[in-house]
């Protein structure tokens, strides 16, 4: 699967932009500002409904106008797939394939499978929890429709079940039956999101310490996934601390509470990790939701690495396409604000490629 042209309206900074990528290797070169990881952004946001680095869509609208259109040709398994984004300020996103509108967008999750490797995901390690979830779900959603569905309709219900909590407090009331209603429903959603999750970390796990070995043989990495379900079921949980939720009118207990931590030589690597390692860890874990991803779908995801020089030396950048290179990763785009360096690592690889200057 490969983009084969994109054309770009009122997306960011970016006016009107159209564009006609190789198949393998596409480097976007310019200085700062000039809108590179927007084009890449735009690449994102035309696999998830999204922008990776905003997902607020009314803020992806061009300064000054009210709307963007996102309007792109793929080839997947040699056959055409036209996907278009139009967004127009005050009304509904429309994503649209060849022609038809999707009554869902989450329907659209996991027709073009996709990876980001940028500066922003030193989120994934300094951030709160809720990001290294949204890693997982991002990965597992690409590949699995039925566990987004569940996690959709869990987020619905525990909204529900948390404004339920807040009428409670307001007025003073309580309704036993149909806070247990929300109970049970939110036992029975978490259930098999929990036992998803337990499995993709179980497979994941060995793939992200072959990725880190690849760049670092000396140090040990782990992966240690928490959550409340270790201990008991939802149901149990959310019965045993009713009161607590009532005090605090938000749901304390549950999947949307797990988190991973990761760890560097025993060590959390967000305490005790260098700037250095750090980099490694995150180039590891994006490396090892690609494989995990191609495994899972059996498509190899585009790659986007957002100004990778940011994160790596040359020598280090130069390393990783050459990986890229021999393992057949598919459509690359990198981002970077010297031409001659870029195209200076691209030559070592025997792979066709394109110079995009913004």
């Amino acid at each position: 699967m490969y983009l084969e042209k994109l054309t770009v309206l009122n997306y960011k900074n970016l006016e009107s932009n159209s564009f006609q990528f190789d198949s393998k290797i596409n480097c976007l070169v310019g200085p700062n500002g000039i809108g590179k990881s927007n084009v890449l952004d735009a690449i994102y946001h035309l696999s998830f409904g999204k922008g990776y680095f905003n997902p607020i869509t009314s803020q992806n609208i061009r300064h000054n106008t009210d709307f963007f259109v996102l309007d792109a040709v793929y080839n997947k398994n040699n056959s055409e797939e036209r996907i278009v984004i139009s967004v127009k300020k005050g009304q509904k996103k429309i994503i649209k394939r060849n022609g038809k509108i999707y009554k869902r967008i989450s329907d659209h999750i996991g027709l073009l499978p996709l990876v980001i490797i940028s500066p922003a995901d030193n989120d994934l390690i300094m951030e709160g929890g809720e990001t290294r979830r949204r890693f997982i779900d991002g990965v597992l959603s690409q590949g699995d429709s039925l566990y987004l569905e569940s996690l959709l309709n869990y987020n619905k219900v525990l909204s529900q079940r948390n404004a339920l909590l807040k009428y409670f407090a307001a007025n003073n009331t309580f309704d036993s039956h149909t806070l247990e209603v929300y109970n049970e429903q939110l036992h029975h959603l978490a259930t098999p999101i929990y036992q998803k999750r337990i499995a993709f970390i179980e497979e994941f796990i060995p793939i992200f310490e072959k990725r880190y070995h690849s760049i670092n043989e000396y140090e040990k990495v782990s992966i240690e996934y928490t959550s409340h379900l270790h201990e008991k079921n939802l149901l149990e949980h959310l019965q045993n601390n009713q009161s607590q939720d009532l005090r605090a009118t938000y749901t304390n207990y549950g999947i949307h509470r797990d988190d991973l931590f990761f760890n560097l030589n025993n060590h959390s690597i967000r305490r005790y990790g260098s700037q250095g390692q750090k980099k490694s860890y995150l180039i590891a874990l994006k490396l090892a939701q690609f494989d995990f991803i191609k495994k899972d779908t059996n498509v190899n995801p585009i790659l986007l690495l957002d100004d990778i020089f940011d994160k790596l030396d040359e020598k280090r950048v130069a390393q990783l396409i050459k990986l890229v290179d021999a393992e057949n990763f598919g459509q690359l785009f990198i981002s970077d604000t010297h031409p001659e360096r870029t195209e200076n690592v691209i030559k070592q690889v025997h792979q066709s490629y394109k110079m995009i200057k913004l």
